[in-house]
């Protein structure tokens, strides 16, 4: 099961449309997972209408319309894995140990919200996952968005796509 994972895509306040290249991985994976603040509506309808599958949650910039849509958080199996999303999980310092205290229940926990890409792993074996934001780089130096597969209940390699600078 090839997985995409996406957050912060802000459009149109950061970029006034999604990059062709994560349009392209949207196409091809069997789940999308987008984790928060999408800003406008009409980027969920695109994801909707192009995603095999689509897990979404709110983030603190998305309105009523995408609240009243999408969850706060989400939890899914996929592929023998409990995955959990949401797209705020507080300070870097100590999220580890403060995930896994929250989300014991899961495999593997995908967020967004500082545009920074994350992959640790916490005690307990729980996987934390960034994709950072395809659209708004801040602080990094790339634009960014994960891919990864999960297969009998594992997750494969996780990939940190760079997008080009525009």
């Amino acid at each position: 099961m090839r997985l995409l994972l996406m957050s912060d895509t802000h459009v149109p306040l950061r970029a006034r449309r999604l990059p062709d290249e994560l349009l392209s991985a949207a196409d091809e994976a069997d789940v999308v997972i987008h984790a928060g603040d999408w800003v406008d509506v009409a980027t969920l309808d695109l994801l909707e209408g192009r995603a095999r599958r689509l897990v979404g949650v709110f983030g603190n910039n998305d309105g009523a319309e995408l609240r009243a849509r999408l969850p706060e958080t989400a939890r899914v199996e996929l592929g023998g894995l409990r995955f959990g999303v949401v797209h705020e999980t507080g300070a870097a310092r100590g999220r580890e140990a403060r995930c896994s205290a929250r989300y014991p229940d899961l495999d593997v926990l995908v967020f967004g919200h500082s545009h920074i890409p994350w992959d640790t792993e916490a005690p307990g074996g729980l996987r934390l996952l960034n994709p950072g934001s395809p659209t708004d780089r801040r602080r990094q130096p790339y634009r960014t968005y994960m891919t990864c597969v999960v297969t009998d209940g594992s997750l494969g390699e996780v990939v940190l796509h760079r997008l080009p600078m525009r």
